[in-house]
């Protein structure tokens, strides 16, 4: 069993930066994937971000790529988001989740365990 706590999230005017953090508790990070997902109001959940769980593979949508880096450091439990540049479309609820593979998944419905959820709202 895993439990996700996430952190982070907030306000901020578009070209802003944020950084969200994830503590997981319970045994076996190491052995688990990481992902984080973002869902906007009305929308499905989708990939925003996964890496693996030794954090030599990752995985970006391209709609982040080259302004938010996913990160992880398997000795204090914690996977992290960091996003920069952000834009109004960025503005979503975003989810940590773990899935225990050693492989990089990018459906939501093969990760096990979730965070809570934290806002992001990116004004114009």
């Amino acid at each position: 069993q895993v439990q996700l706590v996430e952190s982070g999230g907030g306000l901020v005017q578009a070209g802003g930066s944020l950084r969200h953090s994830c503590a997981a508790s319970g045994r076996g990070f190491s052995t688990y994937a990481m992902g984080w997902f973002r869902q906007a109001p009305g929308k499905q959940r989708n990939i925003v971000a996964a890496i693996n769980w030794s954090g030599g593979s990752t995985y970006y949508a391209d709609s982040v790529k080259g302004r938010f880096t996913i990160s992880r450091d398997n000795a204090k439990n914690t996977v992290y988001l960091q996003m920069n540049s952000l834009k109004p479309e960025d503005t979503a609820v975003y989810y940590c989740a773990a899935d225990h593979t050693f492989t990089v998944h990018t459906t939501w419905s093969t990760y096990e365990y979730w965070g809570q959820g934290t806002q992001v709202t990116v004004s114009s």
